[in-house]
Formats: C-alpha cells, sequence, structure tokens
C-alpha cells in the first residue's frame, strides 16, 4: 500500500510524495490520519528555525485525529477503525524525571512529530502508549484541536486557577486563547492581552475583556480591571520581553506566574518584584495524560467553538500553501490540514 506523505525539506519547501505503507511493530499501532493543525511549532520548523533538530526529511505534525487502521504485536484495547488522538510524547522510562512519575519532561523525551515522523501523512505508526480513544460522536476536525487543548489544561492546572481569581493571559494566539477559555472554565476572571486587532475582536467575541499593549499601558490597564490589586495568575503565552516585562509588573502580591511560551532567547525578567509581592514562578511543558483526558471532556462540553476556532481546513496536496497563508497573517486562529478527512 501506498502513502502520501509531507516531507520538509528546509528553506520553507515542502514537498509531497509517495511512500510504501509499513507494517506497525511490536506495540505500534497503525492510524489512519484524519486531520492535523498546524502548531506554531510547525511553523517554526517551516521558517528554518529548527533545522538542525529537524533536518531536511522528515515529516511533521502533531495535532491531529484519525482512526486505528492495524495492529501491533502485542497491542490490546483498541480496535480497527476506533477514533483516537495521539498524545506525542515518548518517554524514555528510566531517566529521574520518568522514575519520579514525570514522564512528560523525560530527560531522553522525544516528541512525536518533531523529533520523529510526524502527522502529514495518511498512514502513521507511533507506539501505543500514546493513544487516546475518542469519546463517541466527536467530528475528528474537531478532536485535532485537543493536543493544543491540552497544552492549556495542564497551564491551567500549574497555574493552580480558582474560581474568581483575576487571570491575564499575555498573548491571544491559539494557545493563549485556550488557555483562557480553560481558566475561564476554572472560575476564573479572564482578562487577553494582545497587539493584534484580529485577535483581540475574536477574543472580545468570546467574551473576555482584553488589553492592547500598543494602544494602552498594559499593566496599568490590567490593575485597574482588577481593582487595582493586580492578576492573580499571569500566562505569559506572547514569548516577548515586552509580555516578561507585563507578567511581573501586572502581578499581584503572592500571584502566581505561568511561563507558557517558548522564548528564542533568554528573557530579562525583573527578579525585584518576586522579592517585593513575593511572586511565584512556574513552568510549565506539554502535559500529561490527564491533561488529554480533561481536553476532550472540555470539547465535548463545548467549551471551545470549534467552528470558529478552525479557521480554515486545506487538502495535504496544498500544504505548501496553506503555510505559505498562515506566515504572517493576522486573522488566523487555528489552520487545519485535511489528510484523509473522515468524520466518526
Amino acid at each position: 500500500m501506498i502513502s502520501q506523505a509531507a516531507i520538509y525539506r528546509g528553506d520553507k519547501t515542502f514537498t509531497l510524495e509517495q511512500k510504501q505503507v509499513v507494517a506497525p511493530g511490536p506495540g505500534e499501532v497503525q492510524i489512519k490520519v484524519a486531520y492535523c493543525g498546524i502548531c506554531g511549532t510547525d511553523l517554526h520548523i517551516y521558517l528554518g528555525h529548527m533545522d538542525k533538530r529537524v533536518g531536511f526529511e522528515r515529516t511533521i505534525g502533531h495535532e491531529m485525529s484519525g482512526t486505528v487502521s492495524a495492529l501491533g504485536d502485542g497491542v490490546s484495547g483498541f480496535t480497527i477503525d476506533q477514533p483516537i488522538v495521539v498524545r506525542p510524547l515518548d518517554h524514555c522510562g528510566d531517566c529521574p524525571a520518568c522514575r519520579a512519575g514525570h514522564e512528560h519532561i523525560c530527560h531522553n523525551l522525544k516528541f512525536i512529530g518533531i523529533d520523529t515522523e510526524g502527522a502529514f501523512q495518511e498512514y502513521w505508526n507511533v507506539p501505543v502508549h500514546t493513544l487516546h480513544a475518542l469519546p463517541d460522536g466527536l467530528d475528528l476536525s474537531h478532536a485535532a484541536l485537543i493536543e493544543p487543548l491540552a497544552v492549556a489544561c495542564h497551564d491551567v492546572d500549574r497555574g493552580r486557577v480558582a474560581k474568581d481569581e483575576d487571570v491575564l493571559v499575555i498573548g491571544g494566539g491559539p494557545i493563549g486563547l485556550l488557555v483562557a477559555l480553560v481558566a475561564r472554565h476554572a472560575g476564573g476572571n479572564v482578562i487577553i492581552s494582545e497587539i493584534s486587532e484580529n485577535r483581540l475582536a475574536y477574543a472580545a467575541k468570546l467574551g473576555f475583556k482584553t488589553i492592547n499593549p500598543k494602544t494602552e499601558d498594559a499593566a496599568d490597564q490590567a490593575n485597574a480591571l482588577t481593582g487595582g490589586k493586580g492578576a492573580d495568575v499571569v500566562f505569559e503565552v506572547s514569548g516577548t520581553q515586552p509580555g516578561v516585562d507585563l507578567m511581573t509588573a501586572a502581578a499581584s502580591t503572592r500571584g502566581r506566574i505561568v511561563m507558557v511560551a517558548i522564548h528564542a532567547s533568554k528573557p530579562a525578567i525583573d527578579m525585584f518584584q518576586f522579592f517585593w509581592r513575593e511572586l511565584e514562578l512556574f513552568g510549565a511543558r506539554v502535559y500529561r495524560p490527564e491533561d488529554y483526558d480533561r481536553a476532550m471532556k472540555l470539547l465535548s462540553e463545548g467549551v471551545v467553538d470549534c467552528n470558529s476556532f478552525i479557521t480554515d481546513i486545506k487538502p495535504l496536496a496544498d500544504i505548501q500553501g496553506a503555510f505559505e497563508a498562515l506566515t504572517g497573517n493576522p486573522s488566523a486562529i487555528k489552520s487545519m490540514i485535511k489528510i484523509s478527512g473522515e468524520t466518526a
């Protein structure tokens, strides 16, 4: 059997190629991929920022949904045609983090779809421990949002957001918006700081208070919107120095700051604010199995308006055009690639 696969070749280029489908090995499951979202990391790869790590012969992609198409030796608990998503983390099981029960931040972690082959292909073999069975009736295009939503669930859990707390999300891109939605579902009063007028308008449409640092003093406005005390929980999702400056300036006394974004260079952090207000800083990286379970539950409950969140869906044959269109597009929220496009 022949499968179509998009292969990153460097220089902002994907080629669509045919490859022989390989049977899943022991402990593996073969998936017929239905949809795969374009993640911010995928965009960094496309722009050449991760060439040393990824190389020029890699099929990337990890925000996916699909159905089981074949089972390797020793695999149980799944059936052919069963709708699933993949939690794309392959841990070693033997490092200090794994032994402590923190496999999601394994010292030798392989991120499937970045460090190994990913989901921008019709058939994909993955370890069975990465699979999560989907609830009945969930459209597979919507299910491809579970991976980024699980990121948001993990972030909000790290921040310990509680009912009636004031929450500031710095950065209103896809992850920032999902963090805001999950934090609101947890009972937080959420404010989003963002510079894109299109994303600000979408955030306002979702019912969030917004701040535009381009037109107003973001720290002053955040303090004003919280009765002068600042945000109890701040999520830094912008990946920018101004965002890092804001996270300490807008935090309340004993506020909690969650560093979500990956910064291209080491940011300067106002450590004096940590002393002065007794702040706490938390890192948040990827997700645990329970974050995936939580994300599936929230998606089934309609916490995310999937139809408006998914900006566009393009076929695998147009993956090059999809990445080109997404680069610098101020109106896009989540762009998705239709691989086989079946629904469940």
